[in-house]
């Protein structure tokens, strides 16, 4: 299986495998399965990188479209199938079979299954899988089972074969956003169900550019510990536009920062966006925390602020302004979004680290829109 992103080149790779079964020593018979028939023919067969493109001169295979055939002077032959007819693969039997873009298929279960049925010539029948990666049931099956050999691979591996304009507008277009991790990185993002904030959500909020701000605002939420195993220190930026809207306009979060190191990180994003304030959860360190930015820049100015209620019940007012499309995300913030899509407030989540981008993305936020209500927990110094 080659999980990949667009312009990878997976289907040469496919086409490449299907050649070198199809002009082996003995004929094969292999079936070529696409989401559609005009599909398998545009690009398994006649694309740039399908089966004639990419055979030499002297044993380019023939393509009969009525037959849904291509044939070889050994006696190999490839079949076209549709995903959407699944009982069109009743019935045929192949030794091998190349499936291409399987996560769009339409009727996934029923095609796959019906294919199974027919790898029944020779000894050891395969099966290549060439698709950009979605959440798919049967997706998630396949990379669990034993005997599948996974190989992974993003659009910048081949982004020096493509086209320049490729690089420049779509790449940067959609670099570290939902769809861009899933059809550039190959990445398989999911929802997790109860999190307070989904992927698609969160790309409907996105914006280039934010507009001028009324207050900026950079939030901390203190490590307990400093370590390469220790939580991470979040550090956020968000303002609050003319608008009246709330723009998320930076995470400066990081791991194993000393306070010192927090302290002067987020004191150097304060000034180069020229904040207003500095918000820090004084929880773990108290007045300490407090000092320390102190030691960086006594002129900045601080609000304290302490957690008296469950990470998931300072988080939903949050939400809930994410819901009301009254927060924007000024550019795309991976890691910190994952943690937001994986939120859900649960204690002891399996597997779950502290969420200290979220933690610092609500306080900030919580300082610039809800005010009310966390003003009996700011101390302002």
């Amino acid at each position: 299986m080659l999980l990949a992103g667009r312009g990878f080149g997976k289907t040469r790779a496919g086409a490449e495998w299907v050649r070198k079964l199809a002009t082996g020593k003995y004929p094969v018979r292999i079936a070529l399965v696409a989401p559609t028939l005009q599909d398998g023919r545009a690009v398994m067969v006649e694309g740039d990188s399908g089966l004639l493109a990419i055979s030499p001169p002297w044993n380019v295979p023939k393509f009969e479209a009525s037959k849904r055939t291509v044939s070889w002077k050994n006696g190999s032959v490839a079949t076209l199938f549709s995903a959407e007819e699944p009982e069109r693969l009743r019935g045929p039997q192949h030794h091998a079979a190349w499936c291409d873009e399987l996560c769009v298929w339409r009727h996934q279960e029923a095609v796959w299954n019906n294919l199974l049925f027919g790898l029944r010539l020779g000894e050891t029948p395969q099966t290549m899988i060439t698709t950009t990666p979605k959440p798919t049931a049967l997706l998630k099956t396949l990379i669990a089972s034993e005997g599948v050999a996974l190989t992974k691979g993003s659009t910048f591996d081949n982004l020096a074969n493509l086209a320049p304009t490729f690089a420049s507008e779509i790449v940067a277009k959609y670099k570290g956003t939902r769809l861009g991790r899933q059809e550039l990185m190959a990445e398989i993002l999911e929802d997790v169900p109860g999190a307070l904030w989904n992927r698609k959500a969160l790309d409907e909020c996105r914006i280039i550019a934010a507009p001028d701000m009324a207050r900026i605002v950079v939030a901390i939420d203190p490590p307990v510990s400093v370590s390469d195993t220790a939580d991470e220190c979040g550090i956020v930026a968000a303002g609050l536009g003319d608008d009246q809207r709330g723009y998320v306009l930076a995470d400066a979060s990081e791991q194993g920062l000393s306070p010192a190191g927090w302290a002067h990180k987020a004191v150097a994003l304060y000034h180069s966006l020229q904040a207003d304030r500095i918000v820090i959860e004084t929880n773990q360190g108290g007045v300490m925390a407090e000092s320390v930015i102190r030691q960086v820049d006594a002129s900045v100015p601080i609000s304290a602020v302490h957690a008296t209620r469950s990470k998931r019940a300072r988080a939903e007012p949050v939400a809930a302004l994410y819901e009301q499309l009254r927060v924007k995300h000024a550019g795309a913030f991976p890691v910190l979004e994952d943690q937001m899509c994986a939120f859900t407030g649960a204690r002891n989540q399996a597997g779950a680290k502290s969420p200290d981008r979220v933690d610092a993305l609500v306080w900030a936020l919580s300082n610039l829109m809800l005010n009310r209500q966390i003003r009996p927990q700011i101390r302002t110094l």
